[in-house]
């Protein structure tokens, strides 16, 4: 079959409902009758010369073809999106670059990540934030250049993705300088019934930090667990408790000595990871805040 006989319109009906698993759903998001739909998946069947779908009661299935179809299509139609996404920037004369992170980072980190572009007046930001999962998805769908996250992703043929090292960031005990300046406590020896604010249970940091308490038989008195670093940060200046986190997080209260640093759990750090998608034609920008000009 010659390239000129593949209807691209076929094939994006196809990558639809491919993606939904659901025609009825499809053809409704589609605006067009079911029966329509039907008839344009059955042409490129045709064309193709191989069945790309099997019913299995209400749920259509894709065969062994139809996996390896919507393998080209995600790249068809993904290359699509990124490409609207890149002329949507230029057509303001401007380069948008758009970037996820996920929730529990630290916003610090992040603007100390972007904050070469924010002197830049070509350049317009779009942030997100949100769980590592959703904004992967987004990032697959060309809808994110890049994302960044505190923890590596790991390696699937299915999804296959650049998993870039940042650099690292070490965890300390931090606490109010009235009552902790000058002082020093072993982490975590020195815990067992010490107030602490922890990262929530979704953060990269905690299982490690429990686990280094649990080997040492300690036992804090969580006071509070908080997923977002920014809600952490406030709550670490404002409690009176100590609180374990990245300095990054609390690095303007360390510098101006209204928070202090009391003491560093033991090979304990926090990574930081910027995820693109191998086929991404990166813009220069990106290049060099990847560090890969």
């Amino acid at each position: 079959m010659n390239l000129e006989r593949l209807n691209f319109h076929h094939l994006f009906y196809f990558w639809r409902v491919a993606r939904s698993g659901h025609l009825t759903r499809t053809a409704q998001a589609l605006h067009i009758s079911q029966s329509a739909l039907s008839a344009q998946i059955r042409q490129l069947e045709e064309r193709l010369g191989e069945a790309l779908f099997e019913r299995q009661g209400r749920q259509l299935r894709l065969t062994d073809t139809g996996r390896l179809v919507l393998t080209y299509a995600e790249d068809i139609f993904g290359l699509g999106q990124e490409l609207l996404g890149r002329l949507h920037g230029r057509a303001a004369g401007m380069l948008r670059l758009r970037v996820g992170s996920v929730a529990t980072m630290s916003r610090n980190y992040q603007e100390n990540w972007i904050r070469p572009l924010l002197a830049d007046p070509a350049v317009v930001l779009t942030l997100e934030s949100g769980v590592l999962e959703g904004l992967l998805a987004r990032l697959v769908e060309h809808k994110l250049d890049v994302v960044l996250a505190n923890e590596p992703v790991p390696a699937d043929p299915d999804r296959p993705l650049h998993c870039r090292f940042l650099g690292s960031q070490a965890i300390s005990l931090v606490g109010p300088a009235a009552g902790w300046r000058g002082r020093r406590l072993r982490v975590p020896e020195d815990l067992d019934a010490v107030d602490l604010a922890l990262p929530g249970p979704r953060h990269a940091l905690r299982a490690q930090f429990d686990a280094l308490c649990l080997a040492a038989g300690v036992k804090p008195r969580l006071r509070a667990e908080v997923d977002d670093m920014a809600m952490l940060r406030l709550i670490a200046r404002d409690s009176g408790w100590l609180a374990v986190l990245p300095e990054v997080v609390v690095q303007d209260e360390l510098r101006s000595g209204v928070l202090v640093s009391v003491g560093q759990p033991a090979g304990l750090e926090e990574r930081f990871y910027a995820i693109t998608t191998p086929r991404r034609h990166h813009s220069d920008t990106l290049d060099r805040l990847l560090g890969t000009d």
